[in-house]
């Protein structure tokens, strides 16, 4: 298991520092566009991945049509995530919409317990709570503590958010579920999860204005899309290692990473709120890794 916390820790420092990223060099690019390129970037870089370094073919012995709906629908899912989030912040403010839409482990949690039959210790328990908590105080603004909740219940912005975070829960599982009891390779998901939600995304992109200074950008959308890549593949490394329940809290920490980064390198505002949001991310791992 500790390899496998491991590779979840790697790719959230990796997800965190592609957040920062995404707020320093391309806000000014609408979600749509930033995706389509992103992610067809990404799964340009990753096709000599796949190509190259499967040992004993792409699929697992006894592949059958569950096996490509699984792919299929996990893909579809991520895709869906995506669009529901960006959806989310398109009708209100981040102060509300990026926290509920970050709580992604409260719905992994019993999702795998139901789903798959896992099972976690107390202290593992109190760990993926913790950690899930720092992801929640990563994105608190001051004044606010509750009323990304209140709003849940009452505006379509929270509502969204809140489906954004349900549908990232069941990728997780779906995820975890592919790595370990249907023995999928990195390899053979990624490329199609990079294809699907690319082709999802296309056509909000095709209607959306596209910056004059995109050609120019390129070489930053490719560099982007590497580090998509690279943190996607650590995090289905640690998917075949870990149950989602505990994977998906320390990767879902790369917003306490992003906001670090933020508050460091750009003086972002409520320093002193993102510090506890890190401890507390810290003292989850700790826990996670302790039971």
């Amino acid at each position: 298991m500790s390899l496998g916390i491991a590779y979840a820790v790697a790719s959230a420092l990796l997800l965190g520092s592609y957040l920062y990223v995404i707020k320093r060099y391309f806000s000014r690019y609408p979600s749509p566009v930033y995706i389509v390129l992103v992610e067809g970037l990404a799964f340009v870089w990753y096709l000599p991945v796949a190509a190259f370094t499967v040992d004993g073919g792409y699929l697992p012995p006894g592949a059958d049509l569950w096996l490509f709906a699984v792919i299929l629908g996990v893909s579809g899912m991520t895709g869906v995530a995506m669009l529901s989030f960006f959806a989310a912040l398109r009708r209100g403010a981040v102060s509300y919409v990026a926290p509920i839409s970050k709580i992604i482990p409260v719905f992994v949690l019993p999702l795998e317990v139901l789903l798959l039959g896992q099972h976690l210790t107390p202290l593992q328990v109190t760990g993926v709570l913790v950690a899930t908590a720092a992801v929640y105080v990563a994105n608190y603004q001051p004044g606010e503590l509750l009323e990304p909740f209140r709003r849940a219940a009452t505006t379509t912005a929270a509502q969204l958010a809140l489906a954004s975070a349900a549908a990232f829960g069941v990728v997780d599982v779906g995820k975890r579920y592919l790595m370990q009891e249907l023995a999928l390779s990195p390899q053979t998901f990624l490329p199609v999860m990079f294809f699907v939600v690319t082709l999802l995304v296309a056509p909000f992109a095709a209607r959306a204005p596209w910056p004059a200074e995109t050609r120019h950008d390129l070489p930053k959308f490719a560099a982007a899309g590497l580090l998509v890549a690279v943190a996607n593949h650590l995090v289905l490394l640690a998917f075949q290692l870990l149950p989602a329940s505990i994977g998906s809290p320390i990767v879902n920490t790369q917003a306490v990473v992003a906001v670090l980064l933020g508050g460091v390198l750009l003086q972002e505002d409520a320093f002193r709120i993102r510090l506890v949001a890190a401890g507390l991310a810290v003292t989850g791992i700790t826990l996670i890794t302790l039971g």
